[in-house]
Protein backbone atom coordinates (compact mmCIF):
# COMPACT_ATOMS: atom_id res chain seq x y z
CA UNK A 1 0.00 0.00 0.00
CA UNK A 2 1.68 3.57 -1.32
CA UNK A 3 -0.21 5.15 1.94
CA UNK A 4 1.47 3.63 4.19
CA UNK A 5 5.34 4.63 2.42
CA UNK A 6 7.76 6.19 5.07
CA UNK A 7 7.90 9.92 4.47
CA UNK A 8 11.12 11.77 4.78
CA UNK A 9 12.56 11.98 8.32
CA UNK A 10 9.25 10.89 10.27
CA UNK A 11 6.73 8.30 10.44
CA UNK A 12 4.44 7.84 8.21
CA UNK A 13 1.98 5.77 10.19
CA UNK A 14 0.60 6.50 13.58
CA UNK A 15 0.00 3.40 15.38
CA UNK A 16 -2.63 4.95 18.52
CA UNK A 17 -5.06 7.42 18.09
CA UNK A 18 -9.29 7.38 19.09
CA UNK A 19 -11.95 8.46 17.68
CA UNK A 20 -15.52 9.39 19.82
CA UNK A 21 -17.85 11.92 19.71
CA UNK A 22 -19.07 13.78 22.67
CA UNK A 23 -22.46 12.43 23.14
CA UNK A 24 -20.90 8.74 23.43
CA UNK A 25 -22.55 6.34 25.45
CA UNK A 26 -19.96 5.28 28.06
CA UNK A 27 -19.74 2.38 29.61
CA UNK A 28 -20.61 1.35 32.80
CA UNK A 29 -18.07 2.35 35.49
CA UNK A 30 -16.04 4.78 33.17
CA UNK A 31 -14.23 7.23 34.82
CA UNK A 32 -13.72 9.75 31.56
CA UNK A 33 -16.88 11.28 29.47
CA UNK A 34 -15.63 12.87 26.39
CA UNK A 35 -16.95 16.65 26.63
CA UNK A 36 -15.95 16.89 23.08
CA UNK A 37 -16.03 15.21 19.61
CA UNK A 38 -12.25 13.61 18.18
CA UNK A 39 -13.69 12.99 14.73
CA UNK A 40 -11.99 11.44 11.96
CA UNK A 41 -11.68 14.38 9.85
CA UNK A 42 -9.86 16.57 12.53
CA UNK A 43 -7.33 13.35 12.70
CA UNK A 44 -6.96 13.23 9.39
CA UNK A 45 -6.06 17.19 8.93
CA UNK A 46 -3.41 17.22 11.84
CA UNK A 47 -1.91 13.82 10.41
CA UNK A 48 -1.87 14.90 6.98
CA UNK A 49 -0.40 17.97 7.26
CA UNK A 50 2.59 16.19 9.13
CA UNK A 51 2.60 13.38 6.36
CA UNK A 52 1.04 10.69 8.26
CA UNK A 53 -1.50 8.92 5.75
CA UNK A 54 -2.36 5.54 7.89
CA UNK A 55 -3.17 4.95 11.21
CA UNK A 56 -4.23 2.91 13.79
CA UNK A 57 -7.85 3.29 15.62
CA UNK A 58 -7.39 1.89 19.33
CA UNK A 59 -11.27 1.61 21.10
CA UNK A 60 -11.00 3.82 23.87
CA UNK A 61 -11.20 2.74 27.39
CA UNK A 62 -14.77 4.29 27.94
CA UNK A 63 -16.44 2.95 24.96
CA UNK A 64 -15.93 -0.23 26.36
CA UNK A 65 -16.81 -3.27 24.23
CA UNK A 66 -18.73 -1.22 21.66
CA UNK A 67 -16.67 -0.75 18.81
CA UNK A 68 -19.05 0.66 16.21
CA UNK A 69 -17.33 4.09 15.86
CA UNK A 70 -13.77 2.42 15.12
CA UNK A 71 -15.52 -0.04 12.61
CA UNK A 72 -17.11 2.90 11.13
CA UNK A 73 -14.16 4.70 10.46
CA UNK A 74 -12.60 1.37 9.25
CA UNK A 75 -15.44 1.20 6.78
CA UNK A 76 -14.85 4.82 5.40
CA UNK A 77 -11.19 4.46 5.23
CA UNK A 78 -10.13 0.93 4.38
CA UNK A 79 -6.47 1.47 4.66
CA UNK A 80 -6.84 2.60 8.08
CA UNK A 81 -6.53 -0.34 11.05
CA UNK A 82 -8.07 -0.80 14.28
CA UNK A 83 -7.43 -2.44 17.92
CA UNK A 84 -11.00 -3.49 19.59
CA UNK A 85 -12.72 -4.04 23.08
CA UNK A 86 -13.83 -7.63 23.15
CA UNK A 87 -15.54 -10.00 25.57
CA UNK A 88 -13.64 -13.01 26.57
CA UNK A 89 -16.39 -15.26 25.03
CA UNK A 90 -17.22 -13.35 21.62
CA UNK A 91 -18.06 -16.06 18.84
CA UNK A 92 -14.64 -16.89 16.31
CA UNK A 93 -17.17 -15.80 13.61
CA UNK A 94 -17.26 -12.00 14.73
CA UNK A 95 -14.00 -12.17 15.22
CA UNK A 96 -13.06 -13.47 11.60
CA UNK A 97 -15.51 -10.51 10.53
CA UNK A 98 -13.75 -8.07 12.55
CA UNK A 99 -10.29 -9.17 10.85
CA UNK A 100 -11.95 -8.71 7.31
CA UNK A 101 -12.96 -5.05 7.95
CA UNK A 102 -9.19 -4.23 9.10
CA UNK A 103 -9.07 -5.22 12.57
CA UNK A 104 -5.61 -6.53 13.84
CA UNK A 105 -5.53 -6.72 17.51
CA UNK A 106 -7.65 -6.95 20.71
CA UNK A 107 -6.82 -4.33 23.74
CA UNK A 108 -6.59 -5.24 27.85
CA UNK A 109 -7.44 -1.78 29.07
CA UNK A 110 -6.64 -3.34 32.50
CA UNK A 111 -5.82 0.57 34.33
CA UNK A 112 -7.31 -0.01 37.82
CA UNK A 113 -8.52 -3.44 36.86
CA UNK A 114 -5.44 -5.42 36.78
CA UNK A 115 -7.12 -7.97 39.18
CA UNK A 116 -10.12 -8.24 38.06
CA UNK A 117 -11.79 -11.70 37.11
CA UNK A 118 -12.21 -10.09 33.61
CA UNK A 119 -8.74 -11.25 32.55
CA UNK A 120 -8.75 -14.85 34.00
CA UNK A 121 -11.54 -16.13 32.05
CA UNK A 122 -11.31 -19.48 30.47
CA UNK A 123 -12.32 -18.30 27.59
CA UNK A 124 -9.59 -15.77 26.54
CA UNK A 125 -7.20 -18.63 26.10
CA UNK A 126 -9.41 -19.93 22.52
CA UNK A 127 -10.22 -16.38 21.51
CA UNK A 128 -6.21 -15.18 21.72
CA UNK A 129 -5.62 -18.73 20.00
CA UNK A 130 -8.14 -17.76 16.65
CA UNK A 131 -6.29 -14.34 17.36
CA UNK A 132 -3.03 -15.42 16.89
CA UNK A 133 -4.13 -17.45 13.54
CA UNK A 134 -5.27 -14.54 12.13
CA UNK A 135 -2.09 -12.69 12.46
CA UNK A 136 -3.37 -10.18 15.64
CA UNK A 137 -1.69 -8.98 18.43
CA UNK A 138 -2.95 -8.42 22.07
CA UNK A 139 -2.31 -4.74 23.38
CA UNK A 140 -1.83 -4.32 26.97
CA UNK A 141 -2.25 -1.04 28.60
CA UNK A 142 -1.58 -1.36 32.38
CA UNK A 143 -1.52 0.99 35.76
CA UNK A 144 2.65 2.41 36.25
CA UNK A 145 4.75 -0.32 37.14
CA UNK A 146 1.87 -2.77 37.00
CA UNK A 147 2.85 -4.23 33.09
CA UNK A 148 4.55 -7.64 35.01
CA UNK A 149 1.24 -8.72 37.25
CA UNK A 150 -0.38 -7.74 33.78
CA UNK A 151 1.98 -10.08 31.54
CA UNK A 152 1.59 -12.51 33.79
CA UNK A 153 -2.39 -12.74 33.05
CA UNK A 154 -1.43 -13.76 29.34
CA UNK A 155 -2.56 -17.18 28.45
CA UNK A 156 0.00 -19.54 27.48
CA UNK A 157 -0.73 -18.73 23.30
CA UNK A 158 2.21 -17.26 21.48
CA UNK A 159 0.81 -14.06 20.30
CA UNK A 160 2.00 -11.09 19.65
CA UNK A 161 1.98 -7.97 22.59
CA UNK A 162 1.85 -4.66 22.15
CA UNK A 163 2.79 -2.54 25.01
CA UNK A 164 0.98 0.38 25.36
CA UNK A 165 2.70 4.45 26.67
CA UNK A 166 6.15 2.98 26.76
CA UNK A 167 5.00 -0.22 29.23
CA UNK A 168 4.88 2.20 31.57
CA UNK A 169 7.80 1.63 33.88
CA UNK A 170 7.65 2.67 37.57
CA UNK A 171 9.87 6.39 37.52
CA UNK A 172 10.35 5.44 41.55
CA UNK A 173 12.62 2.22 40.39
CA UNK A 174 14.40 3.53 37.78
CA UNK A 175 16.83 0.94 35.47
CA UNK A 176 15.56 -1.72 38.61
CA UNK A 177 12.17 -1.57 37.67
CA UNK A 178 10.65 -5.24 36.97
CA UNK A 179 8.28 -4.06 33.88
CA UNK A 180 12.14 -4.79 31.72
CA UNK A 181 12.69 -7.99 33.07
CA UNK A 182 9.26 -9.47 32.58
CA UNK A 183 8.92 -8.26 28.57
CA UNK A 184 12.33 -9.84 28.34
CA UNK A 185 11.52 -12.92 29.97
CA UNK A 186 8.23 -12.98 27.65
CA UNK A 187 10.08 -11.94 24.30
CA UNK A 188 11.62 -15.20 24.67
CA UNK A 189 8.46 -17.00 23.66
CA UNK A 190 6.81 -14.45 21.51
CA UNK A 191 7.24 -11.36 20.00
CA UNK A 192 6.57 -8.20 21.78
CA UNK A 193 6.23 -4.63 20.76
CA UNK A 194 6.21 -1.19 22.77
CA UNK A 195 4.34 1.54 21.50
CA UNK A 196 6.42 4.79 21.84
CA UNK A 197 3.62 6.99 22.35
CA UNK A 198 1.80 9.45 25.06
CA UNK A 199 5.12 10.56 26.77
CA UNK A 200 3.35 13.07 28.86
CA UNK A 201 1.76 10.22 30.99
CA UNK A 202 5.04 8.58 31.95
CA UNK A 203 5.54 10.77 35.75
CA UNK A 204 8.10 12.85 34.24
CA UNK A 205 10.28 9.88 32.34
CA UNK A 206 12.46 11.01 29.66
CA UNK A 207 10.84 9.46 26.92
CA UNK A 208 13.95 9.32 24.62
CA UNK A 209 15.60 7.75 27.30
CA UNK A 210 12.92 4.90 27.53
CA UNK A 211 12.99 4.58 24.23
CA UNK A 212 16.94 3.80 24.31
CA UNK A 213 16.43 1.38 27.17
CA UNK A 214 13.79 -0.59 25.46
CA UNK A 215 15.93 -0.69 22.11
CA UNK A 216 18.68 -2.37 24.37
CA UNK A 217 16.52 -4.83 25.76
CA UNK A 218 14.47 -5.68 23.41
CA UNK A 219 15.83 -4.65 20.08
CA UNK A 220 14.75 -1.52 17.57
CA UNK A 221 12.52 -3.88 15.69
CA UNK A 222 10.61 -3.80 18.68
CA UNK A 223 9.49 0.08 18.24
CA UNK A 224 6.90 1.47 17.08
CA UNK A 225 5.48 5.30 17.04
CA UNK A 226 1.81 6.17 17.86
CA UNK A 227 0.65 9.87 18.87
CA UNK A 228 -2.54 8.82 21.31
CA UNK A 229 -4.31 11.65 19.73
CA UNK A 230 -6.60 13.90 20.77
CA UNK A 231 -4.54 13.66 24.39
CA UNK A 232 -7.58 13.21 26.86
CA UNK A 233 -6.71 14.60 30.01
CA UNK A 234 -3.71 16.18 28.58
CA UNK A 235 -5.28 17.70 25.39
CA UNK A 236 -3.45 21.00 26.52
CA UNK A 237 -0.32 19.53 27.33
CA UNK A 238 1.34 19.05 23.95
CA UNK A 239 0.30 18.34 20.08
CA UNK A 240 0.56 16.53 17.21
CA UNK A 241 3.27 17.92 15.05
CA UNK A 242 5.35 18.06 18.59
CA UNK A 243 4.69 14.68 18.75
CA UNK A 244 5.55 13.40 15.35
CA UNK A 245 8.55 14.98 15.41
CA UNK A 246 10.01 13.25 19.21
CA UNK A 247 10.96 9.85 16.68
CA UNK A 248 13.66 12.25 14.75
CA UNK A 249 14.59 13.66 17.87
CA UNK A 250 14.95 9.88 19.65
CA UNK A 251 16.46 8.08 16.87
CA UNK A 252 17.91 10.33 14.17
CA UNK A 253 15.87 12.18 11.45
CA UNK A 254 17.86 9.69 9.30
CA UNK A 255 16.69 6.27 10.95
CA UNK A 256 13.21 7.30 12.36
CA UNK A 257 10.76 7.09 9.69
CA UNK A 258 12.02 3.90 8.10
CA UNK A 259 11.91 1.75 11.81
CA UNK A 260 8.78 2.78 13.14
CA UNK A 261 7.01 2.44 9.45
CA UNK A 262 8.81 -1.19 8.75
CA UNK A 263 7.93 -2.03 12.55
CA UNK A 264 4.31 -0.78 11.89
CA UNK A 265 3.53 -2.61 8.36
CA UNK A 266 4.87 -5.88 10.61
CA UNK A 267 2.48 -5.03 13.12
CA UNK A 268 -0.31 -4.30 11.34
CA UNK A 269 -0.30 -4.41 7.38
CA UNK A 270 1.88 -7.60 7.28
CA UNK A 271 -1.44 -9.32 4.87
CA UNK A 272 -1.62 -6.27 2.51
Amino acid sequence: MSVVNSSAGAPAIDTHFHVFRADSEVAPGSRYHPSYDASFEQWSALAGACGVGAGVLVQPSFLGNDNRQLLEVLEQAPHMRGVVQLAADTPAKVVRDLDARGVRGIRWNTVGRARDTEWRQSAWRPLLALACELGWHLELHADTGAMPEVLDLVPDVPICLVLDHFGKPDAGLGQACPTFSAAREKARKQPIYVKCSANYRLQGLDGGALLRRWRTELGAESLLWGSDWPFTNFESATDYADLHALPGLWVGASESAELFDANARRVFYARD
